[in-house]
């Protein structure tokens, strides 16, 4: 994605407020938090004061803001929205068009997946 096509979803987005992440190239607005050792997909975007932390991987349209936290192994695909204070860790693995927001948890081996 480039600075242009993220403009399009965040109007104010430029290259002093958003960055791209080293590992995967997604889009990081300068207010969230992205471990280097996390991926951020080419498409994915973390923005808010959202932190991707540790080795948990953000793929595909996925879109991680508020105060939302994924860390540990924890893997974000699809069109998936995680927003307000939702935490995903461990292995938890949410796909395809879902929103998990709230004080929401989900952690372990558990497997959430919306349609795509």
């Amino acid at each position: 994605m480039t600075l242009e096509e993220l403009r399009q979803e965040f109007p104010d987005a430029t290259a002093e407020t958003w960055r791209q992440h080293p590992n995967g190239g997604g889009w990081v607005e300068n207010t969230a938090h992205v471990d280097d050792t996390a991926y951020v997909g080419p498409e994915a975007v973390v923005s808010d004061r959202a932190c991707i932390l540790d080795m948990a991987h953000i793929y595909d349209q996925a879109r991680i803001y508020g105060q939302a936290r994924i860390y540990d192994q924890a893997r974000i695909y699809g069109q998936a929205r995680i927003y307000d204070r939702a935490r995903l860790c461990d292995r938890a693995i949410v796909s395809g068009k879902v929103l998990v927001y709230g004080d929401t948890l989900v952690c372990g081996g558990t497997r959430i997946h919306g349609a795509s």
